[in-house]
């Protein structure tokens, strides 16, 4: 990084060598704040010419200073032991003393909580759009095979036939808790600490709500101590992301099965091949995708492990635990939008689908309870189909046990049309009528709702995004005042 003439104004010459100093900095990881420090510092400034803390002159020249370290860039900035000491260096070396007083009434616990804060938000929106990408991706689909009927399974057996529409919504219900889990830690995470210094508040008359509006916060954190020293919003966040990606993953394991099972095909963009074996299609991005779920719980685990006994108010080893969220943000991120590219170009084999949909006597539930709803015991009927399915999955090994286990042909109880259709994979999802189910119009109404769903969630982020820009242009036109 640019040296300039002034060291470090926290560590002073005291305190500016020894082993140490690099320890300690964050600088590497501080980027990403950047702007976000920028943003609290002009905030932080307007306020404090408001209350007549510093006064108009003084606060043009720090805010002026404060377009010419953005307008350097990140890499322009002295060495500093973080971010937040650097810009403030880097501001002195530009106006002299009068650029300490930017600090007034603040310290770097209560600005870097703020900034944090501030950057996390956008990270959340972020995140939730990448969910809604993967959501709409998986509706398109669906709707497109609302009548595809695939094989369904537990423990990986045949087990009921279905749709890919009924599956593929399965996990879009999944994914829209997983908005809603990040919509609900976005308004905790949209709570401002600037203003309770260092743990015990300030002397000085300082406005924090005026601060928590200009930066388009919701509130202030309202216990100084709490709000210096808490990190549970970035646990909230991070478990979200957790969650998130162990969803992602279930989805890229499945996909990976089917493709074995030559079911589905994934594009060529999302597949690789063999540095030796030339014949080889992989499904390396899902299981790449797979992995990420991995990722999340270290960062989550790391994250907590990190804040687990700290006593109040703040400690150093806050610093290693915001980089815990910034990698799992990333990583979940890339890992989403790869699920949903994937999952928008494969091409669902309907004919092996279909073919599929019938393996293990998938249909044998039904036939039991097309017995149960003639009056025949359903235990007495699951026995009676688990009798035939020793010898046979067809008409005659039915029959067969019928007259073994309920003493008397089949046809006494039901007509063999009947049982040949419910013997028949689609006739035996058609019949599934029930809320949520597989049977077509069943899942045009869970297509109906997710489509209603993520629309309401693209209209909640639009508005967030756009309180978010509001609060950005205002607190600008406040900084021009002082121009």
């Amino acid at each position: 990084m640019a040296s300039e003439e002034s060291s470090d104004v926290v560590r002073r010459d005291r305190f500016s060598g020894g082993p140490a100093r690099g320890f300690l900095s964050s600088m590497a990881d501080d980027e990403r704040i950047f702007a976000a420090d920028l943003a609290t510092d002009r905030a932080h400034v307007v306020m404090l010419a408001e209350q007549g803390i510093v006064d108009d002159e003084e606060a043009t020249a720090i805010l002026s200073a404060l377009d010419e370290v953005e307008q350097a860039g990140f890499d322009a900035l002295p060495d500093g032991e973080d971010v937040h000491a650097a810009i403030e260096t880097a501001v002195i070396n530009r106006v002299g003393d009068v650029g300490g007083k930017m600090h007034t009434a603040r310290s770097r616990n209560d600005e870097v909580a703020t900034c944090i804060r501030y950057r996390l938000r956008e990270d959340v929106l972020d995140m939730v759009e990448a969910t809604l990408g993967l959501r709409k991706s998986l509706t398109e689909v669906a709707e497109t095979h609302a009548e595809t009927v695939m094989p369904g399974y537990t423990h990986l057996q045949p087990a009921q036939p279905t749709t890919v529409g009924h599956y593929l919504l399965s996990y879009e219900q999944a994914v829209a808790r997983d908005t809603a889990r990040l919509f609900d830690a976005y308004g905790r995470v949209n709570r401002s600490p600037l203003g309770s210094a260092a743990f015990a508040g300030t002397p000085f008359d300082v406005d924090r709500e005026r601060t928590a509006e200009l930066l388009g916060f919701d509130g202030v954190a309202a216990n100084s101590m709490d709000a210096v020293s808490s990190r549970d919003f970035l646990v909230e966040v991070v478990a979200a992301l957790a969650n998130l990606a162990t969803t992602v993953s279930g989805l890229a394991e499945d996909l990976v099965v089917f493709s074995n099972k030559g079911l589905v095909e994934l594009s060529d963009d999302y597949s690789s091949t063999s540095s030796i074996m030339p014949q080889k299609k992989n499904p390396d991005t899902l299981e790449l995708v797979r992995a990420t779920a991995g990722d999340a719980a270290a960062g989550l685990n790391g994250l907590l492990t990190t804040l687990k006994g700290l006593p109040r108010a703040y400690n150093r080893d806050l610093q290693n635990a915001t980089p815990h969220a910034w990698e799992t943000v990333d990583a979940v991120s890339e890992a989403v939008a790869v699920a949903a590219g994937a999952a928008a170009t494969a091409t669902w084999d309907e004919d092996a689908l279909a073919e599929a949909a019938g393996e293990g006597f998938s249909t044998a539930t039904g036939v039991a309870d097309l017995l149960a709803m003639v009056g025949v015991p359903f235990r007495k009927a699951h026995e009676m189909v688990a009798s035939a399915a020793e010898t046979g999955s067809d008409y005659a090994a039915l029959d067969a046990a019928a007259e073994e286990i309920l003493d008397d042909s089949l046809s006494a109880y039901v007509e063999r049309e009947a049982v040949e259709a419910a013997l028949d994979p689609a006739e035996s999802v058609a019949s599934r009528d029930s809320t949520g189910g597989p049977a077509p119009e069943a899942v045009a109404a869970g297509l109906t709702e997710a489509k209603e769903t993520v629309a309401a969630d693209e209209t909640t982020l639009a508005d967030a995004r756009g309180a978010l820009a509001e609060t950005a242009d205002r607190l600008d036109e406040e900084v021009s005042r002082y121009a």
